[in-house]
């Protein structure tokens, strides 16, 4: 697993670390494609012409990098991991590996930080609020997000921000406006799926509301929630196909023909 090291000068970047072994902060998060820092443009940052490095530590992408590190230095970690910078997209080996591990990484990770790019106030809205998240369901953007999903129920300590990076609240002690936001039982949310009764059904009603960019990580999203692996085959437009028959495979839970 790669993850970044949480300082934000002499850093060592994308080192691989065991993420079983070691205590790492890791980020939960909207993309916002154009503004995003990836691998290749972090690894070689310092390379740059100066216009182009200047262009790049400009992006809102890095300075949520910048924002997460200091954060996680602040916790006292050495290690933080960003899906953004920290795989190789140009590697189709790497990507199926990461998006095959993603469920894991945030269930091991020791904190998640989950930021809500779109929350001004100081405080987690625990009321639906369609003047400032009309397009959401009068939630923040993070709550219609298919990747975020796994991301809540996965981690253990998930930590909430707002867009200035102020703690606004926890999933242990939000659990209640959760359950309301997203239709996941407390029990679940606070202590995972193992502590709760849920069918294919009930997860895959979890989702029905959220959107992806690709329309096959409607399906790779949720592989994790399954306890499944799939090659990831961008542009065949069956993923969900195949998802629903590696169900039917590994499971004899009936519910899945509700989908």
């Amino acid at each position: 697993m790669d993850i970044k090291e949480g300082r934000t000068s002499q850093s060592r970047v994308l080192e691989q670390r065991d993420d079983a072994q070691s205590a790492y902060a890791i980020v939960s998060h909207r993309w916002r494609d154009a503004q995003e820092v990836d691998y290749n443009e972090m690894v070689n940052l310092m390379e740059m012409q100066e216009g182009e490095r200047e262009e790049v530590r400009q992006r809102s992408g890095y300075q949520k990098i910048l924002a997460s590190c200091e954060r996680a230095m602040s916790d006292n970690f050495k290690w933080l991991w960003v899906d953004t910078c920290c795989i190789d997209k140009r590697s189709s080996s790497e990507l199926s590996e990461a998006i095959n591990s993603m469920y894991r990484w945030y269930e091991n990770s020791t904190k998640c930080y989950a930021y809500l790019h779109d929350v001004d106030s100081p405080t987690f809205p625990t009321e639906q609020n369609s003047e400032q998240f009309g397009k959401f369901k009068g939630w923040p953007e993070w709550f219609s997000r298919g990747w975020t999903l796994q991301e809540l129920i996965a981690a253990r300590d998930v930590q909430f921000f707002n867009k200035e990076w102020a703690p606004i609240g926890n999933k242990r002690d939000l659990a209640d406006t959760l359950e309301k936001i997203t239709r996941i039982s407390k029990d679940i949310l606070v202590s995972g799926l193992d502590s709760g009764v849920r069918s294919v059904a009930q997860i895959m009603s979890w989702a029905a509301d959220r959107e992806t960019t690709r329309v096959e990580d409607r399906a790779y999203s949720l592989l994790g929630l399954f306890g499944l692996q799939m090659p990831m085959l961008y542009g065949e437009g069956k993923a969900f196909q195949r998802l629903q028959l590696e169900i039917i495979r590994s499971s004899n839970d009936h519910s899945i023909f509700a989908w």
